[in-house]
């Protein structure tokens, strides 16, 4: 079924996936003056002009407060101590914050770094994230970057979620309504057509107000392809972060346009947590590391902000550009729990942003202010629909299971990995001896907390979806004991040196991991053992995973190694039945004990 024509809609370009990869629609560079709607006052005919940008990234699909840990903050205390913000974050709260801090802003322009759906909880994911964009139209976003989960359904169903029409396998999910698409430009930049080299989106978008004029360019991270399926982006390649911002940079120029925003779906790791941590102590991003330091200090001195994001930490720096002049780059965390305020002054003589006046600070998305009405009757529209699957439910536990970021082994991550191997162990099943779980695939904790009417301990379909919202099919394969070897090696080293991505595993697989040493050194070879014997190199071993590992996602080349490949259930249908089997209301289950991975420091 095709979309609704939209008036006063920009058309924009997006290739489809089918045959091959095909044009839908015309390439525009800009949306007309007054997209973005303004409110109060501020006279702004003078030569400067202060513009509001708004912004936030890693959404997630998150449109309900998060809960548990995925809804708590850091905060640093001017003692150096530090204390838990809880209850943070839900679009009910983000739409009345972003609303105020509006307020009073004749200029003001609001955008995103990329995420904003894929890995979803299921009021929205089990809907093809339609509710997020929908709930996005209405925060007035005015432009996004597309970051790696826009791709988790693959190319078409991105253009889809642009240009709007109904999924076409589930097709219209409210009787009489079309999904509409965005009202704002996802943009993609350095995301390609392999044969013709045209880029898959819109590579950047000018906002205007009364002659005020800022150019945004948005780019993923160049490693897309490394964590996504492979057959939602056949066809297309993914450049270089930092040569295409710098192409598009002298575009804009040459239009015109001298004030330039960098949205970028890739960040830094700052040295606290904390959302208030000053990564510019002692001296500009001194506090910052990861792949966005070297970006941000090889992008033209043109751009005069990168809005960041990917890692789901939170920071507001200054990094050097070519030239050592100061730069802010900022990130807002994840789920909606923080929005970024960064002034930029403009000056109508030169065109330019000036520099030495942009101001950012993150701010906390309390629940402490009204809920804002039109989101609250949006949430409750879909969580009707969803009911019915959401509320069943699945498994009982007796307390929180938790899913810390900054430890390399979770409780739920042995949880999941011991669902996995127990669904694939049987002979039928693939035969697993144990199973490798990748980190990012679990997005949330269970908490023992009732999030409905459902009682507290009970698991319900809902948040088990939302632990585990990419419904991978797993598999069982035959891999060395080299191999296995080299995949733990491949946590630590490669492209996860930096970053490092530690697996979870199941019950009776253990190593030790010594951080006291670097790069794939930090795993002690000979500590690794399955049920107390060590791994041999030259024996074959069956492991259960999911399709992304399997495919070489995240880093883990060795896996795309493996032989003998059986597909067996949803990694989202093991873990409910493992639940299932292993608790009742009676007899809840505890979380599961760390201590598979032995940690050296």
């Amino acid at each position: 079924m095709s979309a609704t024509p939209k008036k006063n809609r920009t058309a924009r370009r997006i290739l489809a996936v089918g045959a091959g990869l095909a044009t839908v629609g015309a390439l525009v560079a800009a949306l007309p003056a007054g997209a973005s709607g303004t409110k109060g006052g501020g006279g702004g005919h003078g030569r400067y002009v202060d513009v509001q940008l708004l912004s936030f990234n890693d959404l997630h699909g998150n449109l309900e407060p998060p809960t548990g840990s995925a809804g708590r903050l850091t905060h640093l205390n001017e003692d150096g101590t530090t204390r838990t913000i809880d209850g943070v974050g839900g679009v009910e709260y983000l739409a009345t914050h972003l609303r105020q801090a509006r307020e009073g802003n004749r200029y003001s322009v609001t955008a995103a770094a990329g995420d904003m759906i894929g890995a979803s909880p299921l009021v929205s994911g089990l809907f093809h994230d339609e509710p997020t964009i929908e709930a996005l139209n209405k925060l007035k976003l005015d432009v996004s970057s597309v970051g790696n989960h826009e791709f988790d359904e693959g190319a078409r169903e991105l253009a889809r979620i642009q240009n709007g029409g109904c999924h076409p396998t589930a097709g219209c999910f409210e009787e009489g309504k079309t999904f509409q698409g965005a009202n704002f430009p996802y943009l993609a930049a350095n995301v390609a057509d392999e044969k013709t080299g045209k880029p898959l989106l819109d590579p950047y978008f000018i906002w205007e107000r009364n002659g005020v004029k800022i150019g945004f360019i948005g780019v993923t991270l160049e490693g897309t392809a490394n964590i996504v399926s492979a057959e939602g982006i056949k066809g297309l390649k993914f450049g270089d972060e930092v040569e295409t911002i710098n192409k598009y940079t002298k575009v804009l120029e040459r239009k015109g346009v001298k004030s330039i925003v960098a949205l970028l779906h890739e960040g830094g790791l700052p040295a606290s947590g904390a959302y208030n941590y000053n990564c510019d102590s002692p001296g500009p991003g001194d506090g910052i590391s990861g792949p966005i330091v070297d970006i941000a200090k090889n992008v033209s001195p043109q751009v005069d902000a990168l809005v960041t994001g990917h890692t789901h930490q939170a920071y507001a720096c200054t990094i050097p550009d070519p030239a050592g002049k100061p730069r802010t780059v900022t990130s807002a965390a994840s789920f909606g729990k923080l929005y970024t305020d960064t002034t930029l002054t403009y000056d109508r003589r030169s065109k330019d942003i000036v520099r030495t006046a942009v101001a950012s600070a993150n701010h906390v998305v309390t629940r402490d202010v009204p809920k804002a009405e039109d989101m609250t009757k949006l949430i409750d529209r879909w969580k009707t629909l969803a009911a019915p699957i959401a509320s069943r439910p699945v498994g009982y536990i007796a307390g929180d299971i938790d899913n810390p970021a900054e430890a390399p082994e979770k409780p739920l991550g042995n949880l999941i990995a011991d669902a996995q191997l127990e669904g694939m162990a049987p002979a039928d099943k693939g035969g697993a001896q144990l199973a490798l779980m990748n980190p990012g695939g679990v997005r949330a904790p269970l908490v023992h907390k009732a999030s409905g009417a459902e009682g507290d301990g009970v698991v319900t379909y809902g948040e088990a979806y939302t632990v585990q919202p990419f419904t991978n099919m797993m598999t069982a394969v035959d891999l060395t004991g080299a191999q296995l070897i080299t995949a733990l090696q491949q946590q630590v080293s490669g492209a996860n040196q930096v970053a490092p991505k530690i697996l979870q595993v199941s019950k009776g697989f253990t190593y030790t991991l010594d951080m006291t040493k670097t790069g794939a050194d930090r795993i002690v070879t000979s500590s690794v053992k399955l049920n107390g014997e060590a791994i041999d190199p030259s024996k074959t071993y069956r492991v259960a995973m999911n399709e992304f590992l399997a495919g070489g996602g995240d880093g883990f080349a060795v896996l795309k190694e493996h032989k003998n490949k059986l597909v067996g259930a949803s990694d989202l249908d093991l873990f409910t039945a493992y639940l299932g089997a292993h608790s009742t209301a009676t007899s809840p289950l505890a979380a599961p004990a760390t201590g598979r991975i032995t940690i050296v420091k």
